[in-house]
């Protein structure tokens, strides 16, 4: 899949998740597959009027490239402003948010506010579009009701104002993440455009996404909360793609990952930082494994890469013990019969 000048490895995008696709987690979204990922929710303002905090969340490495950094603003001039910023710290492609339905930025008239102002949303992809080189895209909801009528609006608006993709989320501003999501409108949003559109909503596990790509015909999928704690899915739908079948990770490379997910963690944030942020991330990898509430219970107090380390390898061991015997008590069943 092509977005303006950039040319996609694959068409599945890892989406931008605000307090959780930081780098590491974004690394290894792209280890496992992913063509496109996405930073964290950027504040416009807070770039232009200075926040190291800010701009540190658009810290890039070319392992990940290309990185879309996610700006999220609704004066023109500030969000265009931003968008330069996004470029000059090695953004490929800058992503402008209406779709946030969070009330401390609507009220800011960001986020999914600019689908009920489409002439301030117009004016500000302009602005935005004649400030950058690189492609633009915009990410959209519904609108503030499941009709899609505001979807498709802005849509039409934002393609002749030269953005180059966009990704529709078909639910509501009132929805938020509730409900189910209306993959007929990302069909009626795709069939009004020329340019790629990127399907998200509902991607749960691997066959979805193939599920999403046939019944709309978007170009390209996103995945989000399915991916947190799970890069696999990416690795899955790959080879869904392909026509083979997505294998499921062995407990050893499941252990793996949590490790270089923590590993990583503390080299980019620093080791006090990232320990007491592992306290509750290192649960998202351990969901639906058994014992999996004891292992979140012996990490709230993790303060150090060690004791981390310890706690991951100590469950690890329990799990592989408790996978031998089943796999001894299964040898030793099939045993009895044979000689019976």
């Amino acid at each position: 899949m092509r977005i303006g000048a950039i040319e996609l490895a694959n068409n599945i995008v890892f989406a931008p998740l605000a307090g959780i696709s930081n780098l590491p987690l974004r690394l290894l979204a792209k280890e496992a597959g992913c063509g496109l990922v996405c930073s964290e929710m950027v504040s416009a303002n807070g770039l232009v009027y200075g926040s190291r905090k800010t701009a540190q969340l658009m810290h890039t490495v070319p392992e990940e490239y290309p990185l879309s950094v996610q700006l999220f603003g609704a004066d023109p001039a500030i969000t265009a402003e931003a968008a330069q910023q996004a470029q000059a710290a090695g953004a490929a492609i800058v992503d402008i948010n209406f779709g946030c339905a969070v009330r401390k930025i609507v009220k800011t008239g960001s986020g999914v506010a600019l689908m009920r102002t489409p002439d301030r949303a117009e004016t500000l992809l302009k602005a935005v579009r004649k400030a950058i080189s690189v492609p633009l895209t915009i990410k959209i909801r519904s609108g503030w009701d499941s009709s899609g009528r505001q979807a498709l609006d802005i849509a039409r608006r934002a393609e002749a104002c030269g953005v180059d993709a966009l990704t529709m989320h078909p639910r509501s501003a009132g929805q938020g993440f509730r409900g189910q999501a209306d993959w007929s409108l990302i069909a009626a949003v795709k069939s009004a455009l020329k340019i790629p559109v990127i399907g998200n909503g509902d991607i749960v596990v691997a066959q979805d996404a193939l599920r999403m790509l046939s019944q709309t015909g978007c170009d390209g999928v996103m995945v989000g909360r399915a991916a947190i704690g799970n890069p696999f899915i990416f690795s899955a739908i790959r080879a869904l793609l392909a026509g083979g079948k997505g294998a499921k990770p062995t407990l050893a490379q499941h252990f793996n990952v949590m490790k270089r997910y923590l590993k990583d963690s503390v080299a980019y944030l620093g080791e006090r930082q990232a320990c007491l942020m592992m306290r509750s991330r290192l649960g998202w990898f351990v969901k639906g494994l058994h014992g999996s509430s004891q292992f979140r219970q012996s990490i709230t107090q993790i303060s150090t890469l060690s004791e981390a380390l310890s706690a991951i390898e100590h469950y690890e061991a329990l799990l592989q013990a408790r996978a031998d015997r089943d796999h001894q008590g299964r040898r030793m069943s099939g045993d009895n019969r044979c000689i019976m």
